[in-house]
Protein backbone atom coordinates (compact mmCIF):
# COMPACT_ATOMS: atom_id res chain seq x y z
CA UNK A 1 0.00 0.00 0.00
CA UNK A 2 1.56 3.34 -1.03
CA UNK A 3 2.37 6.07 1.45
CA UNK A 4 -0.42 8.65 1.33
CA UNK A 5 0.68 12.29 1.13
CA UNK A 6 -1.03 15.67 1.47
CA UNK A 7 0.69 18.69 -0.13
CA UNK A 8 0.28 22.16 1.40
CA UNK A 9 1.85 25.05 -0.53
CA UNK A 10 0.43 28.39 -1.62
CA UNK A 11 2.27 28.29 -4.97
CA UNK A 12 0.07 26.15 -7.19
CA UNK A 13 2.65 25.66 -9.96
CA UNK A 14 5.27 24.45 -7.49
CA UNK A 15 2.73 22.19 -5.78
CA UNK A 16 1.76 20.69 -9.12
CA UNK A 17 5.43 20.08 -9.88
CA UNK A 18 5.95 18.14 -6.65
CA UNK A 19 2.77 16.16 -7.33
CA UNK A 20 4.00 15.18 -10.81
CA UNK A 21 7.31 14.00 -9.37
CA UNK A 22 5.59 11.85 -6.76
CA UNK A 23 3.15 10.38 -9.29
CA UNK A 24 6.09 8.56 -10.90
CA UNK A 25 6.83 6.79 -7.60
CA UNK A 26 4.84 3.64 -6.90
CA UNK A 27 5.49 4.02 -3.17
CA UNK A 28 3.69 7.39 -2.94
CA UNK A 29 0.16 8.64 -3.53
CA UNK A 30 -0.86 12.30 -3.28
CA UNK A 31 -4.37 12.19 -1.86
CA UNK A 32 -5.03 15.91 -1.39
CA UNK A 33 -3.64 19.41 -1.86
CA UNK A 34 -4.05 22.69 -0.04
CA UNK A 35 -2.77 26.24 -0.42
CA UNK A 36 -2.76 27.39 3.19
CA UNK A 37 -1.99 26.06 6.64
CA UNK A 38 -5.57 26.73 7.70
CA UNK A 39 -6.75 24.06 5.22
CA UNK A 40 -4.39 21.42 6.58
CA UNK A 41 -6.48 20.27 9.54
CA UNK A 42 -9.60 19.63 7.44
CA UNK A 43 -7.60 17.78 4.78
CA UNK A 44 -5.83 15.58 7.33
CA UNK A 45 -9.09 14.78 9.10
CA UNK A 46 -10.71 13.87 5.79
CA UNK A 47 -7.89 11.83 4.20
CA UNK A 48 -5.86 10.55 7.20
CA UNK A 49 -2.52 10.67 5.29
CA UNK A 50 0.77 9.20 6.40
CA UNK A 51 2.79 12.30 5.51
CA UNK A 52 2.17 16.02 5.06
CA UNK A 53 4.62 18.05 2.96
CA UNK A 54 4.22 21.70 3.90
CA UNK A 55 5.67 25.02 2.87
CA UNK A 56 6.85 27.22 5.73
CA UNK A 57 5.81 30.67 4.45
CA UNK A 58 2.10 30.83 3.68
CA UNK A 59 -0.65 33.44 4.22
CA UNK A 60 -2.98 33.27 7.22
CA UNK A 61 -1.49 30.21 8.94
CA UNK A 62 2.19 29.46 8.25
CA UNK A 63 3.79 26.04 8.11
CA UNK A 64 5.20 26.14 11.63
CA UNK A 65 1.86 27.02 13.23
CA UNK A 66 0.03 24.44 11.13
CA UNK A 67 2.60 21.74 11.97
CA UNK A 68 2.30 22.40 15.70
CA UNK A 69 -1.48 22.10 15.55
CA UNK A 70 -1.43 18.98 13.39
CA UNK A 71 1.10 17.14 15.55
CA UNK A 72 -0.88 17.98 18.69
CA UNK A 73 -4.01 16.41 17.18
CA UNK A 74 -2.32 13.60 15.25
CA UNK A 75 0.87 12.52 17.07
CA UNK A 76 1.65 9.78 14.53
CA UNK A 77 1.45 12.14 11.55
CA UNK A 78 4.79 12.79 9.83
CA UNK A 79 5.24 16.39 8.71
CA UNK A 80 8.00 17.45 6.33
CA UNK A 81 8.71 21.14 5.81
CA UNK A 82 9.69 22.12 2.26
CA UNK A 83 11.18 25.61 2.18
CA UNK A 84 13.46 28.02 0.34
CA UNK A 85 15.06 29.04 3.65
CA UNK A 86 18.26 27.41 4.92
CA UNK A 87 18.57 29.77 7.88
CA UNK A 88 18.93 27.94 11.20
CA UNK A 89 16.15 29.99 12.82
CA UNK A 90 13.57 28.63 10.38
CA UNK A 91 14.82 25.09 10.84
CA UNK A 92 14.83 25.30 14.63
CA UNK A 93 11.24 26.58 14.74
CA UNK A 94 10.11 23.89 12.31
CA UNK A 95 11.70 21.04 14.25
CA UNK A 96 10.43 22.38 17.59
CA UNK A 97 6.91 22.43 16.17
CA UNK A 98 7.14 18.68 15.57
CA UNK A 99 8.29 18.37 11.95
CA UNK A 100 10.34 15.24 11.21
CA UNK A 101 11.89 16.56 8.03
CA UNK A 102 13.22 19.79 6.57
CA UNK A 103 13.80 19.85 2.81
CA UNK A 104 14.93 22.71 0.57
CA UNK A 105 13.15 23.63 -2.64
CA UNK A 106 16.50 23.66 -4.43
CA UNK A 107 16.76 19.86 -4.07
CA UNK A 108 16.77 17.73 -7.18
CA UNK A 109 14.20 15.00 -7.80
CA UNK A 110 16.27 12.09 -6.49
CA UNK A 111 17.14 13.91 -3.26
CA UNK A 112 13.50 14.87 -2.71
CA UNK A 113 12.20 11.34 -3.21
CA UNK A 114 14.94 9.85 -1.03
CA UNK A 115 14.19 12.31 1.79
CA UNK A 116 10.48 11.47 1.76
CA UNK A 117 11.28 7.74 1.79
CA UNK A 118 13.52 8.21 4.85
CA UNK A 119 10.71 9.93 6.79
CA UNK A 120 8.15 7.43 5.50
CA UNK A 121 10.30 4.57 6.81
CA UNK A 122 10.30 6.05 10.30
CA UNK A 123 13.41 8.20 10.15
CA UNK A 124 14.03 11.94 10.09
CA UNK A 125 15.67 14.09 7.44
CA UNK A 126 17.34 17.48 7.47
CA UNK A 127 18.94 18.75 4.26
CA UNK A 128 22.77 18.58 4.49
CA UNK A 129 23.12 22.30 3.75
CA UNK A 130 20.78 23.11 6.61
CA UNK A 131 22.52 20.64 8.90
CA UNK A 132 25.84 22.36 8.21
CA UNK A 133 24.40 25.77 9.10
CA UNK A 134 22.87 24.40 12.31
CA UNK A 135 26.12 22.77 13.37
CA UNK A 136 28.16 25.89 12.63
CA UNK A 137 25.78 27.95 14.75
CA UNK A 138 25.84 25.35 17.54
CA UNK A 139 29.64 25.27 17.45
CA UNK A 140 29.86 29.07 17.51
CA UNK A 141 27.53 29.37 20.50
CA UNK A 142 29.09 26.50 22.46
CA UNK A 143 32.62 27.84 22.07
CA UNK A 144 32.00 31.58 22.41
CA UNK A 145 32.20 31.59 26.21
CA UNK A 146 35.19 29.26 26.27
CA UNK A 147 37.25 31.43 23.94
CA UNK A 148 36.75 34.71 25.80
CA UNK A 149 39.60 34.05 28.22
CA UNK A 150 41.86 32.17 25.84
CA UNK A 151 44.82 33.51 23.83
CA UNK A 152 44.10 35.06 20.44
CA UNK A 153 45.54 31.99 18.75
CA UNK A 154 45.40 28.43 19.90
CA UNK A 155 46.38 25.39 17.87
CA UNK A 156 43.65 22.75 17.75
CA UNK A 157 44.60 19.28 16.66
CA UNK A 158 41.93 17.40 14.77
CA UNK A 159 42.30 13.67 15.26
CA UNK A 160 41.19 11.36 12.49
CA UNK A 161 39.18 8.41 13.86
CA UNK A 162 41.35 5.85 12.06
CA UNK A 163 40.68 3.40 14.86
CA UNK A 164 37.06 3.39 13.72
CA UNK A 165 36.84 4.53 10.10
CA UNK A 166 38.93 4.05 6.98
CA UNK A 167 40.76 7.04 5.49
CA UNK A 168 38.15 7.35 2.77
CA UNK A 169 35.34 7.25 5.31
CA UNK A 170 37.13 10.03 7.23
CA UNK A 171 37.12 12.12 4.05
CA UNK A 172 33.41 11.45 3.54
CA UNK A 173 32.68 12.36 7.17
CA UNK A 174 34.49 15.69 6.77
CA UNK A 175 32.52 16.49 3.62
CA UNK A 176 29.30 15.58 5.44
CA UNK A 177 30.29 18.12 8.08
CA UNK A 178 30.83 20.66 5.30
CA UNK A 179 27.18 20.20 4.33
CA UNK A 180 27.85 18.34 1.10
CA UNK A 181 25.12 16.08 -0.31
CA UNK A 182 25.89 12.58 -1.56
CA UNK A 183 26.11 13.95 -5.08
CA UNK A 184 28.45 16.73 -3.97
CA UNK A 185 30.69 14.25 -2.15
CA UNK A 186 30.82 12.02 -5.21
CA UNK A 187 31.94 14.99 -7.33
CA UNK A 188 34.56 16.08 -4.80
CA UNK A 189 36.08 12.62 -4.41
CA UNK A 190 35.54 11.46 -8.02
CA UNK A 191 33.60 8.38 -6.96
CA UNK A 192 30.08 7.21 -7.78
CA UNK A 193 27.08 8.36 -5.77
CA UNK A 194 26.34 4.70 -4.97
CA UNK A 195 29.82 4.35 -3.45
CA UNK A 196 29.19 7.47 -1.36
CA UNK A 197 25.92 6.00 -0.06
CA UNK A 198 27.81 2.84 0.94
CA UNK A 199 30.44 4.89 2.76
CA UNK A 200 27.76 6.90 4.61
CA UNK A 201 25.97 3.71 5.61
CA UNK A 202 29.23 2.23 6.93
CA UNK A 203 30.01 5.42 8.85
CA UNK A 204 26.61 5.43 10.57
CA UNK A 205 26.95 1.76 11.47
CA UNK A 206 30.50 2.07 12.81
CA UNK A 207 29.68 5.19 14.81
CA UNK A 208 26.45 3.59 16.09
CA UNK A 209 24.28 6.58 15.13
CA UNK A 210 20.95 6.80 13.31
CA UNK A 211 21.53 9.59 10.81
CA UNK A 212 23.99 12.02 9.26
CA UNK A 213 23.28 14.78 11.76
CA UNK A 214 24.15 12.57 14.73
CA UNK A 215 27.31 11.41 12.95
CA UNK A 216 28.48 14.97 12.32
CA UNK A 217 27.69 16.19 15.85
CA UNK A 218 29.54 13.21 17.34
CA UNK A 219 32.51 13.83 15.05
CA UNK A 220 32.69 17.50 16.04
CA UNK A 221 32.53 16.69 19.76
CA UNK A 222 35.39 14.20 19.38
CA UNK A 223 37.51 16.55 17.30
CA UNK A 224 37.46 14.25 14.26
CA UNK A 225 36.48 16.98 11.79
CA UNK A 226 36.84 20.71 11.26
CA UNK A 227 33.87 23.07 11.23
CA UNK A 228 34.81 25.43 8.41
Amino acid sequence: MPTSIVLIDDHKLFREGIKRILEFEEDFEVVAEGSDGSEAMDLIEQHQPDIVIMDINMPNVNGVEATRELVNHYPDLRVIILSIHDDEAYVTHALKSGALGYMLKEMDTDELVNAIKIVSDGGSYVHPKVTHNLIKDYHRLSTSNETKNKPAFEYVEYRKPLHLLTRRECEVLQLMTDGRSNRGISEDLFISEKTVKNHVSNILQKMNVNDRTQAVVTAIKNGWVQVR
